[in-house]
């Protein structure tokens, strides 16, 4: 924590006071709630190899974490909406309203799955429910990730917009760190059976009890924005977007293997490890631990970088590397048989990712004027999310089930062949975007 304060004082030198202030508050206001949304989605995930058995009987684990996983994608078929809909409320009446009401709903989407009992219990009603609350937080994180990004981006200080806007994923990290250590800790103190019966259920009641907390804060959170710039017209609607069809479009492709590539490294890699490598369920978990602190740590120092060499040479980094390391890291991660080799490789492919995930969020930020900037951010990238993040693990683990799982690194392959493509066609946003007042895209 110091060696990050220490970083933000040394960006922040030379402004005044209130600069330095302002920036500090609303990295803490804005990121709190961002690590409580992503803490409440990442448990789902970390928590199937636990409760896909209760909720979805099969018999065997491949099949009860395909359909677990297919639920994770559902939640990601609302983003979109949420996109949509969260977008529009930030441009008309404030990021602070989009931001309350996202972490509001999260809290009541990881409430119903901590109560909601077993199939045994109450039959096919169990995934029932289980399927309404991810649709929940899906419809909140699709409203998060836009809004968040938008916000961190405008109350960022010219020059160091990179910085500071790493601190989306500094939390969004955080918040899949947050979970995985939580499972971690109730592994070291439940057996395997108390785990399984209802340990699992704890992470999910932590985090609506934290988004609570998340929400009282954002409360006293700034506006970004102006009266002037909400009740324009043209603020938060579809036709005002449309204009900017290149921004979307670029949004999209950036998003397709950023995304793709990153719930490969983080969410599906902790199964990859477990299904494929035959890695101890414990031990795939404190790899990930150990990755995800540095791949946390790192992302300042990648956002800082951006400020240098701008945001589109970080972005060709990241798709000139993922194209050439994807097949080779992944082939390696299923045949790894050392924790700590599985460690290494996982964390150098997470390293290349943060070329992407450092300044993703600051650049789709800066690709439109205020007035349309949350819904453009929000819902370009939640379509894509939706389309290629949400299923990364559906498809791994349905090639895999079909006796073809050699073919998923290509795919992802081609997919970051796409974010290069965009990387190549955009312009240099830290230097051309709406947030410096020269918009061009």
């Amino acid at each position: 924590m110091g060696g990050v304060v220490h970083m933000i004082v040394s960006q922040s030198a030379g402004l005044t006071l209130q600069d330095h202030r302002r920036c500090i508050f609303a990295i803490i206001g804005g990121s709190i709630g961002n690590l409580v949304e992503w803490y409440d989605f990442y448990t789902y995930s970390y928590g199937a190899l636990y409760f896909a058995p209760i909720f979805f009987p099969a018999q065997d684990r491949t099949s009860q974490l395909l359909a677990a996983a297919g639920v994770f994608a559902a939640g990601f078929l609302m983003r979109p909406l949420g996109g949509w809909v969260f977008g529009s409320l930030a441009d008309t009446r404030g990021r602070r309203a989009a931001l309350i009401l996202s972490v509001v709903l999260m809290c009541g989407g990881s409430l119903l799955i901590a109560i909601t009992p077993s199939y045994a219990s109450i039959g096919i009603a169990a995934p029932a429910i289980l399927l309404i609350a991810r649709m929940a937080q899906g419809l909140s994180v699709g409203g998060e990730y836009g809004t968040s990004a938008t916000y961190m981006s405008e109350m960022a200080v010219a020059g160091h917009r990179g910085f500071y806007a790493s601190f989306q994923y500094v939390t969004l990290i955080g918040g899949q760190l947050l979970a995985l250590l939580v499972m971690v800790i109730l592994q070291a103190v439940l057996s395997p059976r108390e785990m399984r019966d209802w340990g699992w259920r704890i992470p999910f009641a932590v985090g609506a009890a934290a988004a609570l907390v998340a929400m009282m804060l954002r409360r006293s959170l700034a506006e970004s924005t102006t009266e002037e710039a909400r009740h324009k017209k043209e603020a938060g609607s579809l036709s005002a977007l449309w204009p900017h069809w290149r921004a979307l479009l670029i949004v999209f492709g950036l998003t397709a293997g950023g995304t793709l590539t990153f719930y490969t490294f983080t969410t599906y890699m902790q199964k990859y490890l477990v299904n494929t490598a035959g890695i101890q369920a414990q031990s795939a978990n404190l790899v990930m631990t150990g990755a995800l602190v540095i791949y946390m740590l790192a992302q300042p120092a990648f956002g800082a970088l951006s400020d240098k060499i701008g945001r589109r040479a970080s972005l060709r980094c990241f798709g000139v590397l993922s194209v050439l390391s994807t097949v080779p890291l992944l082939n390696a991660l299923g045949a790894v048989s050392s924790p700590s080799s599985a460690f290494v490789l996982v964390m150098s492919a997470l390293l290349m990712t943060s070329f992407y995930s450092s300044c993703g969020g600051l650049v789709k930020a800066e690709l439109f004027p205020t007035e349309v900037r949350a819904l453009g951010v929000g819902l370009s990238y939640a379509v894509a999310n939706a389309i290629f993040g949400g299923t990364a693990e559906y498809a791994a683990l349905q090639l895999k089930s079909w006796g073809i799982e050699a073919y998923f690194p290509w795919y992802v392959t081609v997919l970051c062949a796409t974010t290069l493509t965009a990387a190549l066609w955009m312009p240099d946003t830290s230097r051309e975007g709406y947030l410096e007042g020269k918009g061009t895209v």
